[in-house]
């Protein structure tokens, strides 16, 4: 590139083409928007891109005086000096545009700074905006002191400068001032793979795919498996994909499609995201506390799974025969009797079933969630390698766990494949197909069917665990989000569908090696994947084959999803309390190993004999109405508050396309419908609190919902803490909570509060 000119009336034009608008300026944190046209003619430019002319545009926030305006360009070596005496700097129609309007009596300098060249402390800048627009750099921020900063800096680039040149803005006047200048990424490509502003320290992921498999591998988890297949068998086979489409379409998509924007645009954990509405701040602590709740519990799974593994090396599996030591009486054996009657199955213990029961939960030295006791060793061993994985997977961010996830998030399909071929073998495996699909449309007419589909696609997806805003948060600015949120939805409900042919050809084949209704033997949770599923395939030759393929399955399909809670609880509290973290130089590292033990000390509760009541426990409250509220007020507070209008500006500088109706509808409208029926339907229709025989006391019911209102309630206190810490009258601090945070200063100072205007509320 070659800049120049000759004579006072030259302009000094800058080569390359193109049109670039909404360039910003951020001073002191707060942006202003200048819009910015560069017009050029490419047949008529020759290749050393000579200089062709100079024009101004008006600014639009108010004329300014300019003087002693110097360009230099290193490539070139040419200066220009531009000198104007206050006079609105009007449209040329010469082509290129070189704008610079700044305070009287003050001079500004454009330093172009090749990337390797050491930039003088006294005139160190933020940098070149990457097209990330983190940390200061907002696209749509608004207002700052007209009466104490410079207003407007315009200057136009070619494309290829914005990859391999620093711009550096000083203002001359006794000191220097820095100034960061940063275009926005609605109007001008960015390379994603250009440098990052220095102020931004964020690491991204190696490559989109690891993002799309984490995120897949969090939405893909053990209730693909173990719940769905049974929902479908039990509300209507086929029948039971209408309402689950319907509420997967209105309900569940649309609010993760929004966490993914969240995260993306703003490059913040669940928490510090809600810098766009201080007043919501809470729904992130909320989303937190219940991602770190499920780590409690979930992880034991994974630790009962690879005992099971442990177990599958065994010469004979321990599951097979009734004559071992942890066997009771009621323990029927399959070998010495062929066929039984439904009530005898009701009646009697499966080996599988005791082995679970009696072996590798010890039940039977437990009276209830009275009579905890001390935790098996064994386990503890297996909860041990649990944590230990996680740790190795999680201790270096998504650099380590983007790496893990295309092993945990594509093994299991692998796996399902392979047992699915086998299964279709077996005797029965059409049959059981049969009633996994008949559809019985009459099914429909009941209210249980409609909320069965509605929270097992929400809970499936994922969405207000706030995992995935913290995996998008690591994004570069420009990924096509929509293209992730589509993608993962699909794969998650093939799984869903998939998994459940591979499990009820085993079931069908129960049936009818037991000459017995399917119902006998089709149940849900870890009874059927620690239970049902392990006695069909061990009377299969080569059972240890599959059984350890099935356990080595269940791990992989855990991992990922341990990984993503656990994410969602380092990086949350990581962002929201950065500064704490590098005055105490706690690296992630030492951080991620303290949630590690902590989250473990309290999941050994779960490896007592008494421990399966109190996993239960958490199962049924850790992440039922708390989670449900998360997504609720975060529909609400995007939506609402921060307001549909900025937000799909927000998409449309992300990936260049707005979202349309059905988006904005589902948002604001549909989806908090949708949650707010559930939770109704919930509270007024409640499930007993109860395992197998056992039926937990009143006050276990008490604590279960302490543990829910632990967090949901952070959303109000939160709230309230933020109005109490804002100075102002009530309605200032109220616009200031409702608002993002780069509008603050403009609110105090103008009283411009968009956010009480009708049109706001209105917008869809």
């Amino acid at each position: 590139m070659s800049t120049g000119g000759s004579g006072g009336g030259g302009g000094g034009g800058i080569g390359g083409g193109g049109l670039y608008e909404n360039l910003q300026l951020t001073f002191s944190g707060r942006p202003v928007e200048v819009r910015q046209f560069l017009q050029s003619d490419a047949r008529k430019r020759k290749s050393t891109s000579e200089v062709s002319g100079m024009s101004h545009i008006k600014s639009k926030t108010a004329s300014r005086s300019v003087s002693d305006l110097k360009l230099e360009d290193e490539a070139g070596g040419d200066q220009k000096e531009v000198v104007a005496e206050d006079s609105m700097l009007k449209d040329d129609s010469s082509g290129s545009v070189e704008t610079l309007l700044a305070e009287d009596g003050k001079a500004a300098k454009m330093l172009f700074a090749d990337e390797n060249e050491k930039v003088p402390k006294q005139y160190s800048a933020t940098g070149l905006d990457d097209g990330y627009e983190s940390c200061n750099s907002t696209p749509h921020g608004s207002g700052s002191k007209t009466n104490k900063h410079l207003n407007v800096i315009t200057t136009l680039l070619p494309a290829y400068m914005f990859r391999k040149k620093e711009l550096h803005v000083q203002l001359e006047n006794r000191k220097f001032e820095s100034f960061a200048l940063s275009a926005s990424s609605s109007q001008v490509e960015v390379d994603p793979q250009s440098p990052k502003d220095p102020g931004d320290n964020r690491e991204t992921w190696s490559s989109n795919l690891d993002f799309l498999l984490s995120i897949i591998g969090f939405a893909v988890d053990l209730a693909n498996v173990w719940r769905f297949p049974y929902l479908c068998y039990r509300n209507g086979g086929g029948a039971f994909l209408i309402p689950y489409t319907l509420m997967m379409i209105f309900g569940a998509v649309p609010l993760f499609y929004m966490e993914l924007i969240l995260g993306q645009y703003n490059r913040q954990g669940p928490i510090s995201v809600w810098r766009i509405c201080p007043l919501f701040k809470g729904v992130g602590f909320c989303a937190v506390l219940v991602a770190f709740y499920v780590s409690f519990y979930y992880n034991v799974i994974i630790a009962w799974a690879l005992y099971f593994l442990g177990s599958s090396f065994s010469s004979e599996l321990p599951w097979l025969h009734c004559n071992n030591t942890w066997n009771s009486d009621m323990c029927w054996d399959n070998v010495t009797k062929l066929t039984v009657n439904e009530s005898e199955m009701t009646n009697r213990h499966s080996p599988a079933s005791e082995f679970f029961h009696r072996k590798v939960l010890e039940m039977q030295f437990s009276d209830g969630l009275h009579d905890i006791g001390y935790p098996k060793w064994q386990l503890v061993v297996c909860l041990v390698v649990v944590y230990t994985m996680l740790y190795i997977s999680l201790f270096k961010g998504v650099k380590s766990s983007g790496k893990v996830v295309w092993i945990t998030a594509t093994m299991p399909y692998v796996v399902l494949t392979i047992l699915l071929i086998r299964g279709l073998m077996l005797p029965g495996a059409l049959k059981g197909i049969s009633y996994y699909l008949k559809p019985e449309m009459s099914k429909l007419k009941e209210t249980q069917v409609w909320v069965d589909a509605a929270v097992q696609i929400f809970f499936s997806v994922g969405a207000g665990f706030g995992v995935h805003l913290s995996y998008a948060s690591y994004n570069t600015f420009h990924n096509n989000c929509y293209r992730d949120c589509i993608v993962t939805t699909a794969v998650n409900c093939f799984t869903s569908f998939f998994s459940g042919f591979v499990i009820f050809t085993y079931l069908g084949y129960m049936s009818h090696k037991h000459n017995v209704h399917i119902s006998t033997v089709a149940t849900e949770g870890p009874g059927l994947v620690f239970q049902v599923y392990p006695e069909a395939v061990a009377t299969l030759p080569g059972s240890h084959i599959w059984s350890m393929l099935f356990f080595f399955m269940l791990i992989m399909l855990g991992l990922d999803s341990a990984m993503g809670g656990l994410e969602c609880v380092i990086t949350g509290i990581m962002d929201e309390f950065e500064p704490l973290f590098k005055k105490c130089k706690l690296s992630r590292e030492v951080f991620t190993l303290i949630v590690i033990i902590l989250s473990f000390s309290v999941a050994t509760i779960n490896v007592t004999p008494g421990g399966i009541y109190l996993f239960h426990l958490l199962d049924t409250y850790a992440a039922g109405i708390s989670l449900l509220c998360s997504a609720l007020f975060e529909a609400i507070a995007v939506s609402w508050c921060y307001g549909l209008d900025r937000f799909t500006q927000d998409v449309e500088s992300m990936i260049g396309i707005k979202p349309g109706l059905y988006w904005r509808v589902c948002w604001k409208f549909i989806s908090p419908l949708f949650i707010i029926g559930v939770v109704i339907f919930g509270l007024l229709y409640p499930q007993p609190l109860q395992y197998n025989d056992y039926f937990y006391p009143s006050w276990a019911n008490y604590i279960g919902w302490f543990l829910a209102l632990s967090s949901i309630l952070m959303i109000p206190i939160v709230a309230v803490i933020q109005i109490l810490k804002t100075k102002g009258s009530f309605m200032e601090r109220l616009a200031i909570n409702i608002s993002p945070m780069e509008e603050h200063t403009a609110i105090r100072e103008e009283k411009k509060i968009s956010r009480f205007r009708a049109k706001h509320w209105l917008y869809v």
